[in-house]
């Protein structure tokens, strides 16, 4: 395959987690809400509902984001911790997969509670073993490959783990097979693929850079806590991208969580939404490769600031979505981006890097800043969806346990638009610290 020609075996592994883990970010992301959706009477609520489940599978994992980061950078240690979070997240799916089949009717509040529940500890799997994948990345390619080898594995991603269930799952729902079947057999898949799909780097990625494991060292390496974040705040290039990353990611990570179960809200057909998120993912590779070629022209900072810039104009587009075609016109939009800016910050952060062999250290702090600011969008999008309904229904005198079902999707309708433009907000002070104080704290340094 010449998209991997040249690779070592590691590096290959490495990517192949991407593929692993994006059954994940395609099934349980942008499928469960939809389902979730459908189990509450008023779609306001549920936005709202979704937007605080994430943000608090956010906040668990960035409050232990940097304590992670220190036990990984231990001889062994690296590997152990990402296999447990690997386990918590598919263990998590497969308890998704009976949900299908139980009384809904009867049980609706309580069937949509323990989704939310699976949904957090899932995320929380998912995220907690990212954090090593990350941190590996140094260790397993050089820093002239490392554009390369971390968009690669996001374009890997998009043609295996997001494209292949999702279209499993179409391909059953078209052909008329119960959709509770179509449910519990996306979950379940979504669990064995992860797994499948990660024997490779368990099997030849392994931790070159490390902390010797001696007595009193993991009390040390909690005290160089503190150090490693005076670190950063005196490396004055790192701290401000950071700042800004912590911005134009949850911006991003917004998008992505959010997506359909704000096309739910506005009433756009399931199907509709899955064929375009199915056509996000086939032409995620594409993008991402022409991401890679041009960062290897222009850099991979003017990239990742092209994708900023590409995602604000998402953010103001998503606010005049109310058909299904527009729903795709947006989704072709975010499929130009979503890998290429996500893989180039990744590397751009890991060339930062003072040592390697505190790399899980560094890039528990990275996480931290994404995690920290993926409790923060989903929030306010959550938040203004819900405050802008309630103002609706109060200038309408409606009363919520009074309102006809039809009523509060209208209402829903009306609200859903300003959860996204709320987004926009976000990318704007994330781009105003990448292409405005960036450049500066760079020159500067620079001159020093």
């Amino acid at each position: 395959m010449k998209l991997l020609s040249g690779l070592t075996r590691a590096e290959k592994s490495w990517m192949m987690y991407d593929w692993a883990n994006s059954a994940h970010s395609v099934v349980v992301v942008t499928i469960l809400p939809i389902f979730y959706e459908s189990l509450t009477h008023n779609s306001t609520e549920a936005v709202a509902r979704w937007g605080t489940g994430t943000s608090v599978a956010m906040l668990i994992i960035a409050l232990f984001a940097p304590i992670l980061g220190v036990l990984g950078d231990f001889q062994h240690w690296k590997k152990r911790l990402f296999t447990g979070f690997v386990i918590l997240g598919v263990l998590a799916c497969v308890a998704m997969a009976p949900v299908p089949f139980l009384q809904v009717d009867a049980n609706a509040e309580a069937l949509g509670l323990a989704l939310l529940i699976l949904y957090i500890l899932s995320t929380v799997g998912f995220a907690g073993a990212n954090l090593y994948y990350d941190s590996f990345l140094p260790e397993v390619t050089t820093n002239e490959r490392m554009d390369r080898v971390s968009t690669v594995g996001y374009g890997l991603g998009y043609i295996g783990g997001s494209t292949i269930p999702l279209l499993i799952f179409l391909l059953m729902n078209l052909a008329g097979i119960a959709m509770n079947l179509c449910l519990s057999v996306a979950f379940g898949l979504t669990a064995v693929w992860w797994v499948v799909f990660t024997i490779p780097l368990w099997k030849n990625v392994h931790q070159t850079h490390f902390v010797p494991r001696r007595q009193g060292v993991l009390k040390e390496s909690m005290k160089n806590l503190a150090s490693t974040a005076r670190r950063i705040v005196r490396n004055k290039t790192m701290l401000v991208f950071l700042l800004a990353y912590f911005f134009y990611i949850d911006g991003v990570g917004t998008i992505i969580h959010m997506s359909t179960i704000y096309g739910s809200a506005l009433g756009i057909d399931a199907t509709q939404m899955l064929l375009a998120l199915l056509l996000v993912q086939v032409l995620g590779l594409p993008f991402a490769l022409v991401y890679t070629r041009l960062a290897a022209r222009f850099g991979a900072q003017t990239m990742v600031g092209v994708g900023i810039l590409i995602y604000s104009g998402v953010c103001v587009f998503g606010f005049f979505v109310q058909q299904a075609w527009q729903f795709w016109v947006l989704a072709i939009l975010v499929s130009t981006s979503q890998g290429g800016i996500q893989a180039l910050s990744r590397s751009v952060f890991g060339k930062m890097l003072p040592e390697k062999e505190r790399s899980s250290e560094f890039f528990g702090f990275y996480d931290i800043f994404g995690k920290f600011s993926a409790i923060m969008g989903p929030a306010l999008f959550g938040g203004v969806v819900a405050w802008v309904g309630d103002w609706l229904m109060r200038r309408q005198g409606i009363v919520e346990a009074e309102a006809s079902a039809e009523t509060l999707d209208a209402i829903a309708r009306q609200a859903s638009p300003w959860g996204v433009l709320s987004v926009l907000l976000i990318f704007l002070v994330g781009g105003a610290l990448y292409f405005f104080v960036l450049p500066r704290v760079e020159r500067a340094e620079k001159k020093q």
